[in-house]
């Protein structure tokens, strides 16, 4: 007997939508409202806001917002109609992907109207049912929905995980040597969750010496802009970026606009350019935010002091916190994780503390994200951030930290709120 699959729905809203009915619009599509930046205005209060990935501070900078408005006003957000394929090419288009490439000192780049899109078409796009994809466990949820696209097999290695990415490579080459297939790795830079690099470095010299035969994809949307001497990424930190193989990069981070970019060889980036589904067959990034593109890539490369001012804080934030005894994991990028011990209960009760009466908005992860018990109240410093702000930050965790021993939110539900549902 068939299913109507709305009752389906119905009946099984998911493992976060079940708390929707309490957690809409206060835990989960909260809205932050008013000018981007440090400080922010939640439920009608200000709030020291730790949860905006405006790393370098540009959503309002002064010379961004006006090339914005000027571009919005010369071009409006229709200009170009059509893909890039049809009739979506400009030489904006054409010129920010030329200045991505010098950037990122790669022969060629191609445009992505969205990051999480592009990465899981471009998966799709690069290997086919003879190929292997080798990826880390904790890779973000756009690797993830490629690699399940992916119609041949695939082989998870534990995080950061050398003795068990040789295992999986181990799988994977004997695969291949059978199918006349390739192998494709893919990691990520930057961890986005617990701010942990990925072991790039590692992993390109088990390809420059010979000991396996592949290619190497990072997912970098954390690292570009905020790490390597002049901003190029995780790649760049390391001293390995010429071993990556297929780089890819987010305007929704450092940028702060909307958008990515891949950057590759000449040969890939043609081949991604007439084979990327979700690029062949969408419309062309509006004239505006490729206009917006081009002066964030300016200041990036021309203000170094955007990076130094956002490392001020982000060191200040992890030394601070670590003196004061919080254990924020092995970030060793500006993605800041303090890990409590806590039920749901108390971590929804501790975030509700957090925002109506101390006034700071930060993420908070739960399991299955962190194991069982465990609270990881997730901090993106910003230039825009000052000591002041990571000072009273540092003083009101210590607070919540004691108030979690005596149990003061101790809690079997979670918390329900009005909200404006």
């Amino acid at each position: 007997m068939s299913v109507d699959i709305f009752e389906k729905i119905k009946n099984n809203r998911g493992p976060l939508g079940q708390h929707a009915k309490g957690v809409h619009g206060y835990f989960t599509f909260p809205k932050l409202e008013g000018e981007i930046s440090n400080k922010m205005i939640f439920r009608g209060k200000e709030c020291l806001v730790w949860s905006v990935n405006n790393y370098l501070g540009l959503a309002n900078d002064p010379e961004i917002r006006k090339i914005d408005t000027d571009a919005s006003k010369q071009w409006g957000l229709s200009y170009p109609m059509g893909s890039r394929m049809m009739t979506g090419q400009t030489s904006e288009h054409e010129a920010l992907e030329a200045e991505l490439s010098d950037f990122m000192q790669k022969e060629d780049t191609i445009l992505l109207n969205f990051g999480y899109q592009g990465m899981v078409s471009a998966i799709d796009a690069l290997v086919d049912r003879k190929d292997v994809i080798v990826y880390d466990s904790e890779s973000h949820a756009c690797i993830i929905d490629g690699v399940r696209l992916h119609v041949g097999k695939r082989f998870v290695f534990q995080h950061n995980d050398m003795e068990s990415f040789e295992k999986q490579m181990n799988r994977a080459t004997r695969l291949v040597g059978e199918t006349g297939g390739g192998i494709l790795v893919i990691t990520e830079g930057v961890f986005g969750m617990a701010g942990d690099q990925g072991l790039l470095k590692e992993i390109i010299e088990y390809k420059t010496s010979g000991k396996y035969n592949f290619r190497l994809f990072v997912d970098d949307a954390h690292g570009v802009g905020t790490l390597g001497k002049t901003g190029m990424g995780t790649g760049e930190e390391q001293g390995c970026h010429d071993g990556i193989d297929v780089y890819f990069g987010t305007f929704a981070k450092s940028f702060a606009s909307v958008g990515a970019f891949i950057s590759s060889t000449e040969d890939i980036i043609e081949y991604l350019r007439y084979n990327m589904r979700s690029q062949v067959f969408a419309k062309s990034l509006p004239m505006p935010l490729v206009v917006g593109a081009r002066k964030r890539l300016e200041l990036i490369r021309t203000k170094p002091e955007l990076k130094e001012n956002l490392w001020k804080v982000a060191s200040a934030l992890q030394k601070g916190l670590k003196e004061a005894g919080f254990n924020i994991g092995r970030t060793n990028s500006a993605v800041t994780p303090v890990f409590l011990k806590g039920t749901l209960g108390e971590a929804t009760n501790v975030t509700f503390d957090l925002r109506e009466n101390y006034g700071i908005f930060c993420s908070i992860v739960v399991y299955p994200v962190v194991p069982k018990n465990v609270i990881m109240l997730r901090l993106i410093p910003t230039a825009v951030h000052t000591l002041d702000d990571v000072k009273y930050t540092i003083d009101t965790f210590k607070i919540i930290q004691k108030g979690l021993e005596e149990g003061k939110y101790k809690s079997e539900d979670l918390k329900e709120v009005e909200t404006d549902k």
